[in-house]
């Protein structure tokens, strides 16, 4: 099985982009995986895309250290909401 790296609007605010840039980003990714043949990704109500589409959109590669750094944040922001 593959394990899939993901992202939220949430991490993107966490490196910095602004609440709507990051709602924006995720639309674009998810946007570009349904173009690639995943139409799991056309509801309205999910809001967790990979990392590549993530990456794919802004045209930049997020690091290792990045990305365990923002499920620091992610688990943190979990538990607060719990």
């Amino acid at each position: 099985m593959v394990h899939v790296v993901t992202m939220t609007k949430h991490e993107l605010v966490a490196l910095g982009y602004g609440p709507w840039a990051s709602k924006d980003i995720i639309r674009r990714a998810k946007l570009l995986m349904v173009q690639k043949g995943c139409p799991y990704y056309e509801s309205p109500k999910l809001g967790r895309v990979p990392v590549t589409a993530v990456e794919e959109v802004l045209g930049l590669t997020l690091n290792a250290r990045t990305l365990s750094e923002l499920a620091k944040i992610g688990a943190s922001a979990s538990e607060e909401q719990s």
